[in-house]
């Protein structure tokens, strides 16, 4: 009887093990997914089972308003082990819903990956191995043949190359969501507590020794992005205030030029006020100038409310997100503990 206790406290003690050590997490936010959620967690799990290392899923809902949490629960069921759901209590966006999903990782490498399909699963041993040779940041760079319409192609290029002139991050494709990192990377991202956030830039600000590779870009295989022109031109605004004083600094130095130059027009038209007398001719040209000057300052306001905004948001204090729920291994580790 004794021997036959010996034996289910040590298969309880691996089952523990296996729980806790876990070389591979993939963290994958969901949004309204629902058609995409088999077809991912069949790849997922075909791929990570051919790395044969200790991996686990973390599924992140982001106030989906389709039946993806439903599903979510259905593939817990059968896989309690390697799939932990953390469940929102709205939508909070993409990038919180990562550090969401961050602070529920306990891999040494941590992979974030979209549910859309778009960057296939199968990419992810070759980002993997690379964290494992010693990179901290693995960022995949989606091919020149990427599967977007000629409108997304353009609008990524051209915030592309303003994020590059205005930042110092070099960063080839910001927009791929299919990075790997090193658990040493998130835990330096996860203490910083910053309310607007962009995960890639972020990264590249604490990476010691980042690298880029080239992953497969395939169609969306159900639904449409959710991406639209208004979210990419916030998430440029989100670079520019986040990551760069360059916008600040070049209407401080305009507004100089600005200055001196209407220090000289003053005087040029006081001059010709006492050289040829009052005229009314050039009042068109004045009200162009004025109407130019205006619009200068008024974009130069709306630059430095983005900064101001994003102060007034650090400074209020409110949750980042709120979990709802978490569901994972924890019930069926405490029930191995209890002995039952």
């Amino acid at each position: 009887m004794g021997k036959k206790v010996n034996n289910i406290d040590t298969l309880k003690n691996k089952r523990l093990k296996a729980l806790t050590n876990v070389t591979i997490s993939v963290v994958v936010p969901v949004f309204n997914e629902q058609d995409n959620l088999p077809e991912l967690l069949k790849r997922l799990f075909a791929t990570l089972d051919k790395i044969n290392k200790p991996y686990e899923i973390i599924l992140v809902n982001d106030g989906s308003q389709d039946n993806s949490y439903d599903v979510m629960l259905e593939w817990q069921a059968k896989y309690p082990q390697q799939l932990v759901l953390v469940d929102l209590m709205r939508n909070f966006g993409q990038h919180m819903a990562v550090i969401a999903g961050f602070m529920q990782a306990r891999g040494k490498v941590i992979v974030t990956l979209d549910a859309d399909l778009q960057n296939p699963p199968e990419e992810i041993p070759k980002l993997t191995s690379l964290v494992i040779a010693g990179h901290d940041l693995v960022s995949g760079v989606r091919l020149y043949d990427r599967k977007d319409n000629f409108f997304r192609k353009r609008i990524s290029i051209i915030i592309n190359y303003i994020r590059e002139k205005i930042t110092d991050l070099k960063m080839s494709d910001h927009g791929c969501m299919l990075r790997a990192y090193s658990a040493a990377l998130v835990k330096n991202m996860l203490a910083s507590q910053e309310k607007s956030i962009f995960i890639p830039a972020l990264a590249y600000s604490y990476a010691r020794h980042p690298i880029e590779v080239t992953v497969q870009h395939d169609a969306r295989a159900h639904g449409e992005s959710r991406y639209s022109l208004y979210s990419l031109i916030r998430l440029n605004f989100d670079l520019m205030a986040g990551y760069s004083l360059v916008p600040i600094q070049i209407f401080s130095v305009l507004g100089v030029l600005i200055s001196l130059l209407s220090l000289g027009f003053f005087l040029y038209l006081v001059l010709r006020r006492l050289w040829l007398g009052p005229e009314a001719e050039g009042i068109f040209t004045l009200f162009a100038l004025q109407f130019l000057l205006t619009g200068i300052t008024l974009l130069g306001i709306g630059i430095m409310g983005e900064y101001v905004g994003r102060i007034y948001k650090e400074v209020r204090g409110r949750h980042r997100f709120i979990i709802r729920e978490v569901v994972n291994h924890s019930k069926l580790a405490a029930d191995q503990n209890s002995g039952d």
